[in-house]
């Protein structure tokens, strides 16, 4: 088993490891909202993609997003990252 540094996590599109400084975080809220965690430091589930064309594609095309959290995820959730 690899041993990874701690701020290390997974992009759940291409499933590398990386800093989470390079990493976007999306997290359900306590109260169920999905939405882009800028600060990254919300509380509730998380997950982490990388900010690059190539994840984002993969993100949109695989539905990643609405597979990991078992709902729909609007679309407005995804505009958080254009804005990063």
């Amino acid at each position: 088993m690899a041993s990874y540094k701690k701020n290390t996590r997974m992009c759940i599109a291409c499933r590398q490891h990386a800093d989470k400084s390079e990493l976007a975080r999306f997290v359900r809220t306590p109260v169920g909202e999905i939405v882009f965690d800028k600060s990254q430091k919300l509380e509730g589930r998380g997950v982490w993609v990388h900010n690059n064309a190539e994840c984002i594609q993969k993100l949109k095309k695989k539905r990643l997003l609405a597979a990991h959290f078992h709902e729909n995820v609007p679309d407005e959730v995804l505009r958080g990252l254009d804005e990063r």
